[in-house]
C-alpha cells in the first residue's frame, strides 16, 4: 500500500493557497497562457523622457512582484523582469474591476500591466496601470531581504539570501532574489558567443561529435559508464573531444572546433565539476607556437569584448583577496623544467617514480604511495608551481610521458611541444603540436595501456579506430582545449566554478 503524503505547509503558504481559491472564485484565471509584452523594464528606464512621452503612451510590461505598497485609493508595486525593476502605479478609479484584488497578490506573483509611462513627483519613471492581469500566482514565499537606509544614507541589507549551498541548489531563487548574479551568466553567454565569432570569422567550422563513446580517450581521467540496452554494450560519457576532432582533420577539414559538455568521474572542488564545458579546436598545418599566439589573442579579445577591458580580477584563495591581473602585456612563456627548478628546487622531469616519490615527501606534497610517476609529477607541479602563476603564463615543453598525444619536441630530447596557459594559479588552456606519426602514437598508447594494467585508473586505453585514422594520415596540426567554466571564472572574477554554473553538481539533500 502506498501513501500520498503532501508536504507540510506553513501559515504563509496556506494563506497563499486560500488567496488563490478566492481569486479563482471571483473569475480570475491565475495561470493564463500568454501575455504580449511590448517593453522591458530597462528599455523604459533607459529611454523614457518627457519629450518622448508620446512613444510610451501605450506599453505592456510583465514581471515578478518584488515590492508592494497597497493603500486605499492608490498603490505602488515594483516588478522585476529579465533586465531590471520598474515601478507600477495603480489607481482605484482606473481599475474598478481589479483594484480590490491587489490585496490578494503577494511578492513573487507574476503580473502583466498595460498602461502609459510617466514620472512621479520624486522623478521615478513609472508605469501607470490601465489594466492588470495575473499571470502566475506564487504559492511559495521568496526569501526577500529587508533593506533599511541609515542616517548616513547607506543601505543596510538584512536576511539576504546568501547561503552558498542553498543558492546553488535553488538557483531559480538565487536569480530572482540576487538579481546581480544574472550578470555572471550574461557574461558567460557573451564569452561563448565571442569565441564562436572569433573562430567563424577565420573560417573554422563548428562540429558535433559523440557524447556516448565505445572507447573513451583524449585525456587522462576516469569516465562515467552507462549501458545501451538496444546494442547491449557498455558506453562511456566522453572525457574529451580530441580523438573524434582529429579524425575530422584526417578526413580533410582544415579547421574544426566544438563547444560542449565533457564528463569526468572525479572529485569536486573550486575548479572541478564532474560535468563541465570544454572547447577544443584543431587547425591543420599549424604548430604550438602559432597556437600560443592565437590563444593569447583570443583570450584578450574575449576580455575586451565582454568586460570592455583587458584587466581581469582573480581571487587569491589563500587570502581571499581580489587581485588585478592584466592581459595587456605579452604572456610569459616558460619551460616546465625552469619552473620546477625555481619553485621545487630541483629539475624533476627526468626522475624515476621512486625518486619522484621521495621528492614529493621532501616537499610535503601529499601523494599516494602507489601513484604513477606522471601523477606524482603533476601533484608536485600543482602544489609547488601553480600558485605562483598569477600573471598569464604559458608553461611550455612537457615530458613525453605526461603528454601521450603530443608531438616530440623538434630540438629538446625527451620533451613534447605542449603548452598550458595558467592565469591566477589555474589552468585555463592546454595545447599541442599534435602527434601524427602512427608508429610513435601506437607506442605511446601501448605504454598508457601498461600503466592502466598496473592500476592507474586515469591512464588512456588503446583506440584502434583512432590509430587507423592516424595511419591514413593527418597533416601537421595544432590543437587547443579551453575550459569554458574556468575562462568564465577569470572573466567574471568568480572564486568557485559553482558560481559560473547554473546548476553545479551537489550531494543530494537528506530526505526528511
Amino acid at each position: 500500500m502506498t501513501t500520498n503524503m503532501a508536504r507540510e505547509l506553513n501559515d504563509q503558504q496556506k494563506r497563499r493557497l486560500e488567496e488563490l481559491e478566492i481569486l479563482e472564485k471571483s473569475g480570475i484565471k491565475p495561470y493564463p497562457y500568454s501575455f504580449e509584452k511590448t517593453h522591458s523594464a530597462s528599455e523604459i528606464l533607459e529611454n523614457f523622457a518627457e519629450d518622448v512621452a508620446e512613444s510610451y503612451a501605450s506599453v505592456a510590461v510583465a514581471g515578478r512582484i518584488m515590492a508592494m505598497r497597497v493603500m486605499g485609493k492608490a498603490s505602488f508595486f515594483h516588478i522585476q523582469d529579465q533586465d531590471g525593476r520598474i515601478q507600477i502605479y495603480f489607481k482605484k478609479n482606473d481599475l474598478p474591476d481589479f483594484y480590490d484584488n491587489l490585496k490578494l497578490l503577494d511578492i513573487g506573483d507574476i503580473i502583466g500591466i498595460k498602461g502609459h509611462v510617466f514620472k512621479t513627483r520624486t522623478g521615478e519613471t513609472t508605469v501607470y496601470a490601465k489594466s492588470v492581469e495575473l499571470l502566475c500566482k506564487s504559492v511559495e514565499v521568496l526569501p526577500i531581504p529587508k533593506e533599511e537606509t541609515n542616517e548616513d544614507g547607506e543601505t543596510i541589507v538584512y536576511d539576504a539570501f546568501q547561503d552558498k549551498e542553498q543558492r546553488y541548489r535553488q538557483r531559480y531563487l538565487d536569480l530572482i532574489v540576487n538579481h546581480s548574479i544574472r550578470d555572471t551568466f550574461v557574461k558567460r553567454s557573451k564569452v561563448i558567443r565571442v569565441m564562436r565569432e572569433y573562430f567563424d570569422e577565420r573560417g573554422w567550422m563548428e562540429v558535433e561529435t559523440p557524447v556516448l563513446q565505445p572507447i573513451y580517450g583524449g585525456a587522462s581521467a576516469r569516465p562515467f559508464i552507462t549501458h545501451h540496452n538496444a546494442l547491449d554494450v557498455e558506453l562511456y560519457m566522453r572525457i574529451a573531444l580530441e580523438l573524434y576532432l582529429k579524425k575530422l582533420i584526417v578526413g580533410g577539414f582544415e579547421g574544426v572546433y566544438e563547444i560542449s559538455k565533457n564528463f569526468r568521474n572525479e572529485g569536486i572542488d573550486r575548479t572541478h565539476n564532474p560535468e563541465f564545458t570544454m572547447m577544443e579546436i584543431y587547425v591543420a598545418y599549424k604548430d604550438y607556437n602559432w597556437m600560443m599566439d592565437m590563444t593569447e589573442d583570443l583570450i584578450r579579445t574575449i576580455a575586451n569584448s565582454v568586460n570592455g577591458s583587458s584587466i581581469v580580477y582573480g581571487v587569491d584563495l589563500k587570502t581571499n583577496k581580489t587581485r588585478e591581473i592584466s592581459l595587456t602585456e605579452p604572456f610569459a612563456r616558460i619551460p616546465m623544467q625552469e619552473l620546477f627548478e625555481k619553485y621545487a628546487g630541483h629539475s624533476i622531469i627526468n626522475l624515476d617514480r621512486e625518486e619522484l616519490l621521495v621528492k614529493a615527501r621532501e616537499l610535503d606534497v601529499d601523494v599516494e604511495s602507489d601513484a604513477s610517476a606522471i601523477k606524482i609529477m603533476d601533484e608536485i607541479f600543482g602544489a609547488m608551481v601553480e600558485p605562483h602563476l598569477v600573471e598569464p603564463t604559458f608553461v611550455i615543453d612537457y615530458p613525453i610521458a605526461m603528454s601521450p598525444l603530443a608531438k616530440k619536441h623538434r630540438t629538446k630530447e625527451g620533451l613534447v611541444e605542449r603548452f598550458e596557459l595558467f592565469v591566477n594559479g589555474k589552468e585555463v588552456a592546454n595545447a599541442f603540436s599534435e602527434l601524427n606519426d602512427p608508429r610513435d602514437q601506437r607506442a605511446r598508447l601501448e605504454e598508457q595501456a601498461k600503466l592502466k594494467a598496473d592500476g592507474d585508473e586515469e591512464a588512456m586505453i588503446i583506440d584502434e579506430d583512432f590509430l587507423k585514422a592516424i595511419e591514413v594520415g593527418m597533416p601537421p596540426t595544432a590543437g587547443l582545449g579551453i575550459g569554458i567554466d574556468r575562462l568564465v571564472m577569470l572573466i567574471t572574477g568568480a572564486s568557485s566554478i559553482r558560481d559560473v554554473l547554473f546548476f553545479p553538481q551537489m550531494r543530494p539533500e537528506r530526505s526528511n
